[in-house]
């Protein structure tokens, strides 16, 4: 039952905020909106009472790099009081930011600095955005499709001097081979490939 009032609810939020798209599908409800209405939506359905989506249990994102808006950034709250659960989709190009919601959930914390090293989706008024799971002179974005599998530098570990050592540039290395081994049943297979 309270999943059928969240339902209608949602539905109504249609006449009162800037949606571009509502999808229900059985029970999972996402709302598809404009990168500058982020912080306007989620403080609206965290205290709104027919709504109270008061715990975000993720922010995730996705890199389609042929689309014209290239990444989703995907908020997925909870609400305890009605059991259910609730996505909000918004989409944004390269060069586009958002608002940072770590204000408004201290979880988001976290979840925006993940997608910023990850990804380089830029979150403005974050308290503190920063690189947390690659190191401190990474460059790229690890998580992006057009980032390649090797990275751009190797860098290799050298016990008798106790540090990492650059050992080449990726980019200019030419007819790259990679070996590749699989099983399948009892017997091992090897695959070349020429980069």
């Amino acid at each position: 039952m309270n999943q059928y009032l969240v339902t209608k609810n949602i539905k109504n939020l249609v006449k009162l905020c800037p949606l571009e798209k509502l999808q229900v599908y059985g029970e999972d409800i996402t709302l598809v909106i404009k990168s500058h209405f982020i912080l306007d939506i989620l403080l609206f359905v965290k205290y709104h009472i027919p709504y109270q989506f008061d715990i975000l249990t993720c922010i995730s994102s996705t890199d389609y790099p042929t689309k014209k808006y290239r990444f989703e950034i995907i908020y997925e709250l909870l609400s305890i009081k009605y059991n259910t659960r609730l996505k909000i989709k918004v989409l944004l190009h390269e060069l586009m930011t958002i608002d940072s919601c770590d204000q408004l959930f201290l979880s988001a914390g976290w979840y925006e600095c993940e997608i910023w090293d990850m990804f380089g989706v830029f979150f403005k008024n974050h308290s503190h955005l920063k690189r947390i799971l690659t190191d401190y002179g990474f460059e790229g974005y690890p998580l992006r499709k057009d980032f390649p599998l090797s990275g751009f530098i190797e860098m290799k570990y050298n016990e008798t001097q106790k540090k990492e050592l650059l050992v080449k540039h990726l980019s200019s290395v030419k007819n790259t081979e990679l070996f590749f081994s699989y099983h399948l049943g009892n017997k091992k297979y090897y695959k070349q490939t020429v980069l």
